[in-house]
């Protein structure tokens, strides 16, 4: 078994037929591995992220994620696959404000017509919030909000978490407890692909990989905590 998980081969994202948000990218991430992409605003690092997590399409190149070619599936199977392989954690919560922490984290399960409750409320309390069931979001404080999407994240065990300023919302304080969970969850054997703009939350991961103008201006960084 090859130990890259994501390869990236000459990448490129244009929109509108004009506007470059990747140029060329080549990048091969390694199992189990934490990547942290940085760089300024407008970079193209959510674009990066977009495609890897099968989001969007690349314009051209392709997109290799363990034996599978994302460019070769149509959008059916496009979610299919990030179904079952890929976490999303957004800076943004994205929950059902009228459903309980529960049930908001069971969402993916239903698409794979899973109904295991039990599985819910492990994956909750992993997160520290077995006592928040049955609250709505508005009950919830913002770091306890992203605690149930990292929880989302997980239900279907998938291969590769993917966060994009996850602690962006959040005071220092659950910011450290975030980062916690995802450092956590990497020890577990997780493949990491974190976006910040922090650079302290940059180094807790294995490398550190900088997109300036659509291209990797930085790459091969390894971090040592």
């Amino acid at each position: 078994m090859s130990k890259e998980l994501i390869v990236l081969d000459n990448l490129s994202k244009i929109y509108d037929g004009c506007t470059t948000a990747l140029n060329e990218i080549n990048l091969s991430i390694s199992r189990g591995d934490w990547t942290s992409i940085t760089g300024p605003s407008g970079s193209g690092k959510t674009t990066l992220l977009n495609m890897v997590s099968c989001l969007d399409k690349p314009t051209s190149g392709s997109i290799m994620i363990g034996e599978t070619k994302i460019n070769d599936l149509n959008q059916t199977e496009l979610t299919r696959f990030r179904r079952e392989n890929i976490g999303l954690i957004f800076q943004q919560h994205y929950l059902i404000p009228y459903l309980s922490a529960l049930e908001n984290v069971m969402l993916p399960m239903y698409y794979n017509n899973n109904k295991d409750e039990s599985i819910a409320i492990k994956t909750l309390k992993r997160v520290g919030l077995g006592h928040r069931l049955h609250s709505i979001p508005a009950k919830l404080s913002g770091g306890e909000q992203q605690r149930v999407c990292i929880a989302r994240s997980l239900i279907n065990n998938p291969r590769i978490l993917i966060a994009d300023e996850p602690t962006g919302n959040l005071d220092q304080k659950n910011g450290r407890v975030v980062l916690n969970l995802i450092k956590e969850i990497h020890e577990a054997g997780n493949t990491i692909l974190l976006v910040t703009h922090n650079s302290k939350i940059a180094r807790e991961g294995d490398r550190i990989v900088q997109i300036i103008d659509g291209k990797v201006s930085m790459s091969n960084m390894t971090v040592i905590n």
